[in-house]
């Protein structure tokens, strides 16, 4: 069994899609550890706030079979994938630690997943994985938002 840290998004219909992308992973890998869910500005264009949060999985999939099971979810939810690469989008889920694996420019899959600098990936893994290295670095989750630039700003959490 690998753990699996992801990252999930939304800013279309957020609290239907998260909820729905939560309880399918439920169904398809158990019991799921999630982040609260926070509020966030769109980052990289200008857009609607975001509901964003993380979860941790166990799985039996490689990172390349469980990214395209995300993507399959993402699209059953309406993704599209046609515009700009930074948008509103109905879902959004991405690996962002797999073990203690590395991977870069594999598939178009990187891991650690560079978007761990922004508040609204990194604060949510942070919640549920403090201690956890990030592979390649010496930094645990906890210590990386300690020092984090928007670690004092208001994010605010949301009850689905």
């Amino acid at each position: 069994m690998s753990k699996a840290y992801l990252s999930l998004g939304s800013n279309r219909e957020p609290e239907r899609h998260l909820r729905a992308a939560i309880a399918a992973l439920r169904k398809h890998f158990g019991e799921v550890v999630l982040s609260p869910v926070y509020r966030t500005r769109a980052v990289g264009f200008d857009g609607g706030d975001f509901l964003n949060a993380a979860a941790i999985i166990d799985t039996t999939l490689d990172p390349f079979a469980l990214n395209d099971w995300l993507h399959a979810l993402e699209d059953a939810h309406g993704r599209d994938r046609s515009g700009p690469r930074y948008g509103d989008r109905t879902l959004d889920i991405d690996i962002v630690l797999f073990d203690d694996l590395v991977l870069e420019g594999e598939c178009h899959l990187q891991i650690p997943r560079a978007e761990l600098k922004h508040a609204f990936v990194l604060k949510p893994l942070a919640d549920i994985a403090p201690e956890v290295v990030v592979p390649g670095t010496t930094h645990t989750l906890a210590g990386l938002w300690s020092v984090h630039p928007d670690r004092d700003a208001p994010m605010p959490v949301v009850t689905l």
